[in-house]
C-alpha cells in the first residue's frame, strides 16, 4: 500500500518491514482477523500499515456488508518503539531498534529563520570568536539549565 499523509510519502513496498501482529491467528477468512506490521521508510519516519475483514478495526463496510480494509498510519519514534516492545519478540525489536539511535555528538542539520540582525550578530561573534554559529548557539544555550 502507497499513501501521501501531510507530504510524507509512506510506502510498504519499498519501506524496511520491521514486524507484524495478527492476534486472532492466520485464519484470513476470520471476520476478527487483522494484522499490524511496522515499517521504517528510508528518511526515518515509522508507520502501521493495518488491514483486516469487517469485524476487525480495518474493517470497511458498505452498508449491511462488512469486507477487507487497510490503513496506514504514521508514528513517532517513541510511540513505534513502545509498539514494538509490546507486540514484537525480542529479536524482532533488537533488529529493528538498537543501534539506530542518534549518538548525542552528532550533528543534524537544523534550519530556521532568525531577523537580518541576529543573523549579523551571529557572524560578528564568529569572527570575533572563530567559533562555528552552530557552537556559538550551543554554547549559548545547551549549557543554561531550563
Amino acid at each position: 500500500m502507497k499513501k501521501t499523509i501531510k507530504g510524507s510519502l509512506y510506502n510498504t513496498d519499498t519501506a524496511q518491514f520491521l514486524g507484524c501482529i495478527e492476534p486472532v491467528g492466520h485464519n484470513t477468512n476470520d471476520f476478527n482477523f487483522f494484522r499490524e506490521s511496522l515499517y521504517r521508510t528510508k528518511s526515518g519516519k515509522y508507520f502501521l500499515h493495518g488491514e483486516g475483514h469487517g469485524f476487525s478495526k480495518y474493517g470497511v463496510w458498505n452498508g449491511i456488508t462488512g469486507g477487507w480494509g487497510e490503513q496506514i498510519i504514521p508514528l513517532s519514534p517513541n510511540i513505534a518503539r513502545q509498539w514494538a516492545q509490546d507486540n514484537l519478540t525480542d529479536d524482532e525489536y533488537i533488529e529493528a531498534f538498537v543501534g539506530t539511535e542518534i549518538k548525542s555528538d552528532t550533528k543534524i542539520p537544523l534550519n530556521i529563520s532568525v531577523s537580518a540582525d541576529f543573523k549579523n550578530y551571529l557572524l560578528l561573534l564568529r569572527e570575533r570568536t572563530g567559533k562555528s554559529i552552530s557552537q556559538i548557539i550551543e554554547d549559548k544555550f545547551y549549557t543554561e539549565k531550563y
